[in-house]
C-alpha cells in the first residue's frame, strides 16, 4: 500500500515537471516564432522576423516539437497515474521496452532543446555585438523589442532544457529500477 502510494505521487510529480517542460518549451516556441518588429532604416521599413536568422527559426521548431513530445508524456503520466491507482501496473509485459524507450526520448529531448537553444544564443550574440571582421553590424540597437523577446525566449529554452534533464535522469532511475540487484548487494 505504501509501495503504491508512493509510486503515484512519482508519477504526480514527474506528471508537474513534464507539464512545466511542455509550457516553458511551448512558451518559447510561441516567443521566438511570434516576433517580428519592423523599423525604418534609412528611409526602408525592414522588418525583423525568426526566419532571417536560421538557428532562430530551428529553435521554435525544435522548442515546438519538445513541448508536444512533452504533453504526449505527460498524457502517458496521467494514463499510468489512473491506471496504477487500482493497484495493476498497466503495462507490465512492456515496462522495461516503455522505460527504456522514454530513456531514450528524454535525452533526445534534451539533447536537442539545450543545443538548438545554446546555438541560437550564439546567433544572437552575433546580432547583439556585431562581427566587425565580417562587417555586420549590430542589430540589437535598431531591433530593441525583437531581441528583447529572443532573449526571453532563450531563457524559458533554456529552462526546458534543464527541466528535460532532470526528466531524463527520472527515466534513467525507472530503468535501473525494473532491473534485480546484483546478488552481492542484497546482503548490504
Amino acid at each position: 500500500m505504501v509501495g503504491a502510494a508512493r509510486a503515484s505521487s512519482e508519477v504526480k510529480a514527474e506528471g508537474f515537471l513534464r507539464g512545466a517542460c511542455a509550457a516553458l518549451a511551448a512558451a518559447a516556441a510561441a516567443l521566438v516564432g511570434l516576433s517580428t518588429q519592423t523599423e525604418t532604416v534609412l528611409l526602408v521599413q525592414k522588418k525583423a522576423t525568426v526566419k532571417d536568422v536560421q538557428a532562430l527559426w530551428v529553435l521554435a521548431m525544435s522548442a515546438a516539437a519538445a513541448a508536444g513530445y512533452h504533453l504526449l508524456q505527460l498524457l502517458k503520466c496521467l494514463y499510468l497515474g489512473r491506471a496504477g491507482a487500482g493497484g495493476v501496473n498497466p503495462c507490465r509485459r512492456s515496462s522495461r521496452a516503455l522505460a527504456w524507450a522514454c530513456l531514450l526520448l528524454d535525452k533526445a529531448c534534451a539533447y536537442t532543446t539545450f543545443a538548438t537553444t545554446v546555438a541560437a544564443a550564439q546567433a544572437c550574440v552575433i546580432a547583439l555585438g556585431g562581427a566587425h571582421a565580417l562587417q555586420w553590424t549590430k542589430l540589437c540597437n535598431i531591433y530593441t523589442r525583437f531581441c528583447e523577446q529572443v532573449a526571453g525566449s532563450l531563457v524559458l529554452g533554456m529552462l526546458a532544457a534543464v527541466g528535460t534533464a532532470v526528466l531524463s535522469a527520472v527515466s534513467a532511475r525507472n530503468v535501473v529500477r525494473l532491473y534485480p540487484p546484483p546478488p552481492y548487494a542484497a546482503g548490504h
